[in-house]
C-alpha cells in the first residue's frame, strides 16, 4: 500500500453547502470510539537524541482536538533541527529570542512559528537547555477528513497535509499551541503505525546555512504518497 492506513479511508467529495456545524455533527458520534484506544505517548518518548526521535515520529499519530471536532494523521515526514551547532536551526549559536525561548525547555512541548503567514509545528527535543527541535513536515491523514477538507477547501486527499503549512490548517494547529506538552489533550502524539522502510536526505528551504544545508537530516516514510516532496 502507499499508504500506512491498513483500512480504506473514504475520499468521497464533501457537499460544498455544508457547514461545519453540520461536518461536526456527522463525525461526532464517531469521535469516541476512535480515541478510546488512543493515548498519548510517555514524556520517556520524547528524551531520545533528537535524529532518533525524528525517524521514531514516523508512523505515530498526531492528535489535535478542537471545538469543531478532532482531527488525527500519521506523520510520514521529519526534519531534524540540532542547534546551538546547527546553522539551519533558529537556535543556531544559542539565539534565544521570545520565538526561540521555548526550545531552551523540557523536551515534548510544541514549538510553533509563523512562516510567510504559514503556522509550523516542531517537537522541543534535547532537553533544558539544550534547543533542538524536529519539525513535523507531512501527515497522512487517518480521522476527522471531512474537517480537514473544510479548513483547507480542497477536496483531494493527498494534498491535505502534504507540507508543514497545509498539516497545521488542516488539523487546527495554531500559535496558541505555542509550548503546550505533547503528552496531553487536546494536542498530543500517540503510537501508531510501524513504518516498513525510512528514508533519508537533505533538510528543505535552507539554502543559505552553509554545510548545514547538506546534513541528511529529513527523514520520511518510503514511497508514502503524502510526503511533501
Amino acid at each position: 500500500m502507499d499508504g500506512l492506513l491498513q483500512r480504506k479511508i473514504s475520499q468521497s467529495k464533501v457537499n460544498s453547502n455544508l457547514t461545519i456545524k453540520q461536518i461536526m455533527s456527522m463525525e461526532w458520534i464517531h469521535i469516541a470510539d476512535f480515541l478510546k484506544d488512543i493515548e498519548p505517548l510517555p514524556q520517556e518518548f520524547y528524551e531520545q537524541p533528537t535524529l532518533e526521535l525524528a525517524k521514531a515520529l514516523l508512523g505515530c499519530l498526531l492528535v489535535k482536538e478542537t471545538k469543531e471536532g478532532v482531527t488525527a494523521g500519521y506523520i510520514v515526514e521529519t526534519e531534524a533541527y540540532i542547534g546551538p551547532g546547527d546553522r539551519a536551526a533558529h537556535s543556531y549559536q544559542n539565539r534565544r529570542t521570545k520565538r526561540t525561548e521555548i526550545m531552551f525547555h523540557r523536551s515534548g512541548l510544541a514549538y510553533t512559528y509563523l512562516m510567510h503567514t504559514h503556522c509550523l509545528f516542531n517537537v522541543v527535543s534535547g532537553g533544558e537547555e539544550k534547543p533542538e527541535a524536529v519539525l513535523v513536515r507531512a501527515l497522512e491523514p487517518a480521522f476527522g477528513i471531512e474537517l480537514m477538507k473544510f479548513r483547507r477547501g480542497i477536496e483531494e486527499l493527498t494534498k491535505l497535509t502534504n507540507g508543514p503549512g497545509k498539516l497545521t490548517k488542516s488539523m487546527g494547529i495554531t500559535m496558541e499551541d505555542y509550548s503546550r506538552a505533547l503528552t496531553t489533550p487536546p494536542l498530543y502524539i500517540a503510537k501508531g503505525i510501524f513504518p516498513d522502510s525510512i528514508s533519508a536526505g537533505k533538510r528543505i528551504g535552507i539554502n543559505n546555512s552553509g554545510e548545514a544545508r547538506d546534513y541528511l537530516w529529513r527523514f520520511w516514510v518510503t514511497n508514502n504518497k503524502y510526503v511533501s516532496k
